[in-house]
Parts: C-alpha cells; structure tokens; sequence
C-alpha cells in the first residue's frame, strides 16, 4: 500500500479550504459595503472605463444579461454610471464613479487584509512552498486543458483577489 494521498481526495480538500477562504475573504469584504462579486466588477471598469455592458460581461466571464442586475445595484448606489454609446445609441457604457473607486479601494484594502491575516500567519518556507504548489496546480490544470496559464502573474505577488 502506497503513502501517497489519494489525488481526488487532495483534491476535494483543496476545493473545500478554497470556498471556505473565498466565503471569509467576501464575508469581510460584504462587511465593509462590498462584495467579492462586486469588487470584480470595478475592478474591471477601473482597468478599461468606460466599457460596453457586453465587454463588461465578456471581461468578467459571464453572460451580458447576468450582470445586469449587477450593474443596476452598482449605478443605484453611485459607484458606477451607465450613458448610452456614441456610436450605437442601444448599447451602454459603463464607467467607474469617483465613488466607485473609493469602494473598490476599501473593498480590496479589506480583502487584502484578511488575506495577509490568514496567510501571514504561515512561516516564511511554508508560505513560500504554498506559492510553489499553488503555480503547480495552475500549471497541471492548464496543461489538461490545453490553454496558457490562468493570469500570468504566477509566483509574482501580483494576483488579484479571487
């Protein structure tokens, strides 16, 4: 009998200690007026303002129509504007509001935090080896599929929040 764990169950592991960080992360994100969910969403706009409702959705990976309840709460609360296009009066641009990016920084300050709370507390190997795995496992996942690496900021510190 081997030692060696079984993959699906490390596997699973992984899957379950990554949605519970995820719930932490956007549990204290929520807390302090901004999800996850929502974060995404300026921080696309804060990169490529102003953008199509199409392209918005393109960029987040979602069908346009699913992010229109999102964008619709967005604009409510001042963060975001939406006018129509000069060139196709029926599409919409969406931009970032000064207010928006006042949300997006505490959102992602709050995000941060807890993340360096959870993962500061791992010794500097241990942390160091976590990176390592975690570009392994990006690497292995995109090398199943066929397609380059996830964000292409693997071991460079320069991941975004999830």
């Amino acid at each position: 009998m081997s030692d060696r764990p079984d993959p699906v169950d490390v596997g699973m592991h992984y899957l379950a200690v990554g949605h519970g960080l995820r719930k932490v992360v956007d549990d204290t994100m929520t807390a302090g007026g901004l999800s996850l969910a929502r974060t995404k969403v300026l921080e696309v706009l804060a990169r490529r303002s102003p953008l199509q409702q199409s392209a918005l959705a393109d960029a987040l990976g979602h069908a346009p129509r699913s992010v229109t309840q999102s964008v619709e709460a967005l604009e409510r609360e001042g963060l975001i504007e939406r006018t129509p296009s000069a060139e196709d009066r029926r599409s919409k641009l969406v931009t970032l509001t000064a207010e928006g990016a006042n949300a997006l920084a505490a959102g992602t300050s709050a995000g941060e935090d807890v993340l360096r709370e959870i993962f500061g507390g791992l010794p500097d190997g241990e942390l160091a080896l976590l990176d390592k795995l975690l570009d392994a496992i990006d690497n292995a996942m995109s090398a199943s599929r066929g397609k380059p690496n996830g964000q292409g900021a693997q071991g460079t510190g320069q991941h975004a929040l999830p």
